[in-house]
């Protein structure tokens, strides 16, 4: 794709996208964050933007801070893909009030990059977007939000200009978001807004990555 800029020309380069669908729920049962993350995907691709859903319930993730917990664990190989992406989408279900207990375990894995850095000692996700996505059937999407978003920036990632998008219904309730339809407009909007932030600022950083301190 050809972007104009500044009265040029310029290539949009290609970005990669990863999403971590931290569903209670194993495969193949439906999941309502794996809705709304494939419609970031989607979202995304409108950016050129190519990505992948990894279920991360279905991939034997040990708990730990360690990038490698031994003993069949799966998160390398996430964590392979995720090194490989520009763009990290956490998918999550509210519990409780909560991130799930799968995602707390994914920002437990990060912890790990704490002590990761390239040759100018610069963590190896410096450069490299973070989003959320959040869904549920009762308050907490602004709680959740701000603490994956904390734990994502604590890791070196950078969170664009309204970097979440949610679908939280009526309190109590039984409507999950992947059986609404249609989908919620505001939702569908703010899915569209942060796609595209974080497209842009993850090209931003592609071209001119964080110096070293």
């Amino acid at each position: 794709m050809m972007a104009r800029r500044a009265g040029t020309l310029s290539v949009m380069s290609t970005l990669n996208a990863l999403v971590l669908n931290c569903t209670l729920k194993p495969a193949p049962t439906a999941s309502s964050s794996e809705q709304l993350g494939q419609e970031v995907l989607d979202a995304l691709a409108g950016h050129d933007v190519t990505g992948e859903m990894v279920r991360i319930i279905d991939q034997q993730v040990r708990f730990g801070v360690q990038a490698d917990e031994g003993d069949g664990d799966g998160w390398p190989a996430v964590r392979e893909k995720m090194l490989a992406s520009d763009i990290l989408i956490i998918a999550t279900p509210i519990w409780m009030g909560q991130p799930s207990a799968v995602c707390k375990m994914v920002l437990e894995r990060l912890d790990a990059e704490l002590a990761e850095t390239d040759d100018q000692g610069r963590m190896l996700t410096f450069g490299k977007v973070a989003g959320v996505a959040v869904v549920g059937n009762e308050d907490g999407a602004h709680h959740v939000s701000a603490e994956v978003y904390q734990a994502l920036s604590d890791v070196g990632f950078t969170i664009p200009a309204n970097g979440v998008t949610y679908w939280v219904g009526e309190a109590m309730g039984s409507t999950d978001y992947r059986d609404l339809d249609p989908k919620p407009e505001k939702t569908q909007q703010t899915t569209r807004t942060l796609a595209a932030n974080a497209a842009h600022l993850a090209r931003l950083l592609k071209d001119s990555s964080y110096p070293p301190s």
